[in-house]
């Protein structure tokens, strides 16, 4: 399908004019075809559908970098507790008696979330891939996945063989929606030989790694009796770091740490909310932009969020920097934008390809309408949808040149029957 945009105010998200007023946007083959403020451009393109933006903004589909989809099932589970009780006394027991079809269901209530707010492309590492792998395919949205070489705690030879199969399976199917990554929990949940083990797939597939790396002081100073370095030291040393990495929280980092993130070029995600409510503490976000490290917004899962809303992430990212250093300058709306979209694209090795709204690009969109009485007037539209703007403000989106929801109304998705058999689920393993 052909699609053109019109009468559009388009934040571009790129380096040389970020918002366009009045705009035709033409789409093409899934590709964005031509991005023009002269009309005439707009009456030779053949548009198989017409869709009048006035009033409302085209920018590029949130980008969250960092998530466990099927968590949802969990969601407002296990609350105000540290990370460690929560994860280990409460999560993890009820995680085990999750079947593949509770991951499936659950999963698909996520892409519903995030597709109804805004995001187009998530990262995921979670239970049972191969039905995450299944929602992605079934539902147009694009996604990282990935799947651990290691079964109930331990890695094997066969362990890892799952990791090749399922890379060979999905890594850009479905018209390279779908790129594969090897899952590396973190550096309390492996040892030193499964941490080496996981670099060498990764390396020998050609693909990248997602992992969480310290959230939390105890991280640090569990890594440091296990192993006698911090985690960012012990993944450097294993290997981890030396393939493209998503790295989540990067709470803790210390100056080494700071010093290896930057040098190996490791991506960082930001996860404001789920940082707050676990008592994680703050990144140093200001401190990872000064030194050229590219860092990303992720909302987490939604039972350490609650929900999976990256318009949430990108407004929170944009006020406690500036809180906690009292400087009103830091991590400014177009810097919390990128953040959310074109630095997203390129943790999750999908750079050049999407995160901005320029010829070329896939169209992976959404539309915001600004004709309400909380965004009224909009004197900086950048400013307006990083302080003002609201999920339910997401009017339309489009992934890969489809449109996945038009109007608020899901066109992959029956939100209904998913809701339905989710709380079900909850039912069975929550009780």
């Amino acid at each position: 399908m052909n699609i053109l945009i019109k009468n559009a105010d388009i934040i571009t998200c790129n380096d040389s004019k970020n918002v366009l007023h009045d705009a035709f946007l033409g789409i093409k083959d899934g590709y964005i075809d031509f991005i023009d403020t002269n009309e005439d451009t707009a009456r030779d393109f053949r548009a198989d559908q017409v869709i009048d933006a006035k009033g409302k903004v085209v920018m590029p589909g949130f980008v969250n970098a960092h998530t466990h989809s099927g968590m949802t099932i969990l969601r407002n589970f296990g609350n105000d507790l540290a990370l460690e009780e929560w994860l280990f006394g409460n999560v993890l027991p009820v995680e085990e008696k999750l079947t593949p079809e509770d991951i499936y269901w659950g999963t698909l209530l996520g892409i519903a979330e995030m597709i109804r707010t805004g995001t187009t492309t998530f990262a995921d590492m979670y239970l049972h891939m191969e039905e995450v792998a299944k929602a992605v395919s079934e539902t147009g949205i694009r996604a990282n996945l990935c799947r651990s070489p290691l079964k109930d705690g331990n890695g094997s030879v066969d362990d890892a063989i799952r990791c090749f199969e399922y890379f060979k399976k999905w890594n850009n199917s479905f018209n390279g929606r779908i790129k594969v990554y090897v899952e590396v929990h973190s550096v309390y949940l492996f040892d030193e030989p499964s941490l080496r083990m996981s670099a060498e797939i990764a390396k020998q597939i050609n693909t990248g790694i997602h992992i969480h790396v310290l959230e939390t002081l105890k991280e640090r100073e569990d890594s440091i009796k296990k192993y006698g370095m911090s985690p960012a030291e012990i993944c450097y040393e294993t290997g981890i770091f030396d393939v493209p990495v998503i790295a989540a929280h990067c709470v803790h980092l210390s100056d080494r740490d700071m010093e290896i993130i930057k040098e190996k070029g490791v991506n960082v995600i930001h996860n404001p909310t789920s940082n707050l409510k676990l008592g994680s503490g703050i990144a140093k976000v200001d401190e990872m932009l000064k030194n050229g490290i590219n860092v990303a917004l992720g909302t987490d899962g939604a039972a350490s969020n609650n929900n999976l809303n990256m318009m949430e992430e990108m407004h929170l990212a944009a006020l406690i920097h500036k809180g906690v250093h009292m400087d009103p300058t830091l991590i400014g709306a177009s810097s919390a934008l990128k953040m959310a979209t074109v630095n997203g694209a390129k943790a999750l090795g999908f750079e050049g390809e999407i995160g901005e709204v320029s010829k070329g690009m896939k169209a992976d969109l959404i539309l915001i309408d600004m004709d309400k009485a909380h965004l009224c007037p909009v004197n900086d539209i950048a400013a307006a949808v990083v302080y003002s703007a609201q999920a339910a403000d997401v009017d339309t989106v489009i992934i890969d040149g489809n449109i996945v929801m038009e109007k608020g109304e899901l066109k992959t998705i029956d939100e209904e029957k998913v809701k339905f058999n989710v709380k079900e689920i909850a039912k069975k393993v929550l009780k």
